[in-house]
């Protein structure tokens, strides 16, 4: 079946705007820029940088390759030194737009501006020469390919834009409420961050949102360049007395003011573009459900077995159901997805080394931005329970405890403990034993388990790996072979 116009017009923009085109833009820009550094070579170049270090940064949030951040360290400083040439240019035709021909503030600033334009030409053309346009062909080949791994206008970016959509729609809020120059800035940044990943990820809003992103940053943008210039005007004392300063300030304020106005006729109301945009994105347990995704998709990057990260996470989720809940599990919020979360990353610090990876791995998720619905401190007890999978035992002497109040203690050698069993019921990586069924029997707690026997050599790992558990429950901790109904 042949795919419908709206979803095949989807995968042409997608071709022409993805990470292979825009890398590939960057190189042909770079030659047309070297020219004369004119302002429309520098516009150009600048956007291709930006979406390839915007591409970068969304995917760097799912695939932790350092390749990612080497690309985007490259194209910084070449980036950088164009904006300040870029804003330069843009001064300047500000100038001419809002001053007359005879006017002396427009020729002290078209004179600084010109100035500063030929300084900053020598700073950008050194930074072109600079740039390693042999390694950048590099990743061209390189980083379209880990880029086609994930799935464009998948949940995990939809997730993704609703993270962004959050954070600008904070500073939307703050900016309206203080009307400062530094919250407009900081919303004009965060609006951005949205529209970039809306136009890198989703083919599809993009194609329904692009002109009012576009035209919304446009107007933010300008309130911007026209901050820029004033105190750029005040800082040079381009004025040569009160009442031209005057007549300049009415000016600049007056084209920031209609420009804030149109940016609250979209954004004001129950009909506001914010709400348009936010009934697409994820809701409820969505949210939730693509975090966790994105934890798997994180994991499997790292984890040179995931498969067997897998089996143990469902392992430790058996044990978590079939254990007898204690009074206060209730007040340590949502124990099982931290187990979940704690059990499905467990693995990651082998892909740094073997010995010691239950330390890596903990660093590893310390270093974790959480995602929309997480937050640093419970993605922090997931990384301890994780960390205290094997190796030592969780005890009061232990650093990594530091800070942790004694629920929270608690809940992590509990949590531990699971995993800790769950992971030697999975040791020998061959998911023979698939299905666990807790018990509590005459002050034990059995755990029948599915492909068991006491003569396997995996038994000496179970039985050394229950402790914890025995220690946590206070009782003894018996397993057992799960035997079918058929053979009772």
């Amino acid at each position: 079946m042949s795919a419908t116009p709206v979803v095949a017009a989807a995968r042409t923009a997608s071709k022409k705007a993805g990470l292979a085109f825009w890398m590939e833009r960057v190189l042909e820009e770079c030659d047309r820029t070297g020219v004369d550094l004119a302002p429309d070579p520098v516009h150009d170049l600048r956007v291709a940088l930006r979406r390839c270090r915007s591409i970068a940064d969304g995917l760097l949030v799912m695939d932790p390759n350092p390749a990612w951040k080497q690309m985007k360290k490259a194209g910084k400083q070449l980036f950088s030194q164009l904006g300040e040439l870029r804003d330069a240019q843009v001064m300047e035709e500000w100038v001419h737009s809002l001053g007359d021909p005879g006017d002396p503030v427009t020729g002290t600033l078209l004179c600084f501006l010109a100035g500063r334009e030929a300084q900053l030409k020598q700073q950008a053309a050194l930074a072109l020469q600079e740039f390693d346009r042999k390694q950048w062909r590099r990743w061209v080949t390189s980083l379209p390919r880990r880029a086609a791994r994930l799935r464009m206008g998948s949940p995990l970016f939809k997730h993704l834009a609703l993270e962004r959509w959050t954070e600008a729609h904070e500073s939307h809020r703050r900016a309206l409420r203080n009307r400062s120059q530094l919250a407009f800035h900081q919303l004009r940044i965060g609006l951005k961050r949205f529209r970039y990943i809306v136009e890198n990820f989703l083919p599809e809003q993009h194609d329904t949102w692009s002109d009012d992103l576009k035209e919304l940053q446009d107007l933010l943008g300008e309130v911007h360049d026209l901050d820029v210039l004033w105190a750029t005007a005040s800082r040079i004392k381009a004025f040569p007395d009160n009442d031209t300063r005057s007549r300049w300030h009415a000016r600049i304020v007056e084209e920031r003011t209609r420009r804030i106005g149109k940016y609250r006729e979209k954004m004001l109301g129950r009909t506001s573009l914010w709400q348009v945009w936010r009934a697409e994105l994820p809701q409820g347990r969505q949210i939730e459900a693509a975090a966790l995704s994105r934890f798997k998709l994180w994991a499997s990057f790292l984890d040179p077995d995931f498969k067997h990260s897998m089996h143990v996470t469902r392992l430790a989720l058996q044990l978590y159901d079939g254990l007898p809940s204690r009074p206060a599990d209730s007040d340590l919020g949502d124990q099982r997805s931290i187990l979940q979360v704690a059990a499905l990353l467990h693995g990651v610090g082998r892909s740094k080394n073997q010995k010691g990876h239950h330390k890596t791995t903990f660093s590893l998720i310390r270093r974790l931005t959480p995602p929309l619905s997480w937050n640093e401190e419970k993605l922090r007890l997931a990384g301890m329970v994780a960390r205290y999978h094997r190796g030592a035992l969780p005890g009061a002497g232990q650093k990594t405890l530091v800070g942790l109040t004694p629920g929270q203690r608690q809940l992590v050698v509990r949590l531990a403990g699971i995993l800790r069993l769950a992971n030697a019921f999975g040791a020998e990586r061959d998911a023979r034993i698939e299905r666990l069924e807790v018990d509590t029997q005459n002050g034990f707690l059995e755990i029948a388990a599915q492909g068991y026997s006491p003569r396997d050599r995996k038994a000496e790992g179970i039985a050394a790996a229950r402790h914890l558990l025995e220690t946590v429950y206070r009782r003894p901790v018996m397993v057992k072979p799960l035997r079918d109904k058929a053979e009772n």
